[in-house]
């Protein structure tokens, strides 16, 4: 199999990844329920893994990076911990549904919400993010990178702007964290989401938020800490503020190596093998008869990826003849980001996703071309 879906999950894993992780399962035990040897070094791994989250996203302190199941479950936390009844909230129309979703719920709760649009292209109107700020405003909330047209948005822009007028800012980093730097000091982020089992290369099940301390995210979900047994109440320091009950170390020992291997290779020279080998897929697909790809390709700065539609077929029809008749895995339907669908035109036969990784050959771009173009030459037949 050619696996091409890199923006839904990383297939393709370093080693150590996978080392990490059986080594974890045979012998960790369980973070801050005990002081015998197997309890003390899964507090210790927990804590490097913190470490290296922080330094990672620019964030101040270690105890501010709290571990989720994913950027889902850290978006969840950081809308509904922040925002309240009467509050108004900016967002885009780029979206996944992690973030919509919840602000839906939110607005259902009594919130204000706007959707800053987008052009056809999917790129983000900046001026009218600022027009809509409101003396109640409390956050704004986007993607770093579009899920579907890779689009990278300017989060330095907009965290000045946040700074400038005091409201928090959350990014989700879903598809840019490991393969474009991020510093929550120089853009002023108040909260980075991030998953890990996309571009930081660690297993399903991990991810987090780093939170600026000053920002006052209320508990999620209350229970167990390791700490302050006797109290009625979740503790209000972080990170267990943000985390009841066990935590996966065995992923997170994943996780810890993922980063490892994006710091000894360089973020930089991994964005930069996605980049090429994203512009040779697209340079050759974008000349094919019946091809229309989305998206801004006018700088390079942005997430390896590129969804596109064959002539009238189907996205699901080509992802499907794309895995039955040629072993290319690759995502078509509906993206979760229905606004996107709507400012692109998608929302009937959605869009086939190419999403690729640094570990992805030229010979599996090179397949994917020529499969694209048999389906383009058939269609147009």
């Amino acid at each position: 199999m050619i696996y091409l879906d890199h923006a839904a999950t990383s297939l393709l894993k370093p080693t150590a990844v996978a080392k990490a992780v059986y080594e974890a399962i045979l012998s960790l035990g369980n973070s801050g329920r005990g002081v015998n040897d197997a309890a003390l070094d899964a507090a210790r791994l927990i804590y490097e893994t913190r470490e290296l989250a922080a330094d990672f996203f620019g964030a101040q302190d270690p105890a501010q990076v709290a571990f989720t199941l994913n950027a889902t479950m850290a978006l969840n936390m950081a809308i509904k911990g922040l925002v309240q009844s009467g509050d108004h909230v900016i967002t885009t129309q780029l979206e996944h549904n992690s973030v919509l979703r919840p602000l839906y719920e939110m607005e259902e709760r009594g919130a204000e919400l706007s959707i800053i649009p987008s052009d056809f292209q999917g790129r983000l109107d900046y001026e009218a993010l600022e027009a809509a700020i409101k003396q109640n405003t409390r956050l704004v909330v986007c993607t770093h990178a579009s899920n579907m047209t890779g689009n990278l948005v300017d989060i330095e822009r907009i965290g000045e702007v946040c700074q400038k007028h005091g409201i928090f800012f959350v990014v989700d980093a879903s598809q840019t964290a490991g393969a474009i730097p991020i510093d929550m000091e120089r853009a002023h982020i108040d909260v980075v989401c991030f998953t890990g089992h996309k571009g930081l290369l660690g297993p399903q099940g991990t991810g987090g938020l780093c939170v600026r301390p000053t920002c006052p995210i209320r508990t999620f979900v209350s229970g167990g800490s390791g700490i302050e047994s006797f109290s009625k109440v979740q503790p209000s320091a972080m990170p267990v503020r943000l985390e009841a009950g066990t935590l996966n170390a065995h992923g997170l020992a994943g996780l810890r190596a993922g980063i490892l291997y994006i710091l000894d290779t360089g973020i930089n020279e991994i964005h930069l093998q996605q980049i090429y080998l994203m512009q040779r897929f697209l340079a050759g697909v974008k000349i094919l008869p019946e091809v229309e790809v989305y998206g801004d390709f006018s700088s390079m700065d942005r997430a390896a990826i590129v969804s596109l539609n064959i002539g009238s077929m189907d996205s699901a029809i080509v992802c499907d003849q794309l895995q039955t008749d040629y072993g290319i895995a690759v995502r078509g339907g509906g993206h979760c980001a229905p606004l996107m669908h709507k400012a692109l035109g998608t929302i009937t036969k959605g869009a086939v996703r190419f999403s690729f990784s640094h570990l992805n050959t030229e010979a599996d771009i090179d397949a994917a071309i020529a499969a694209v173009a048999q389906i383009a030459a058939a269609e147009e037949a």
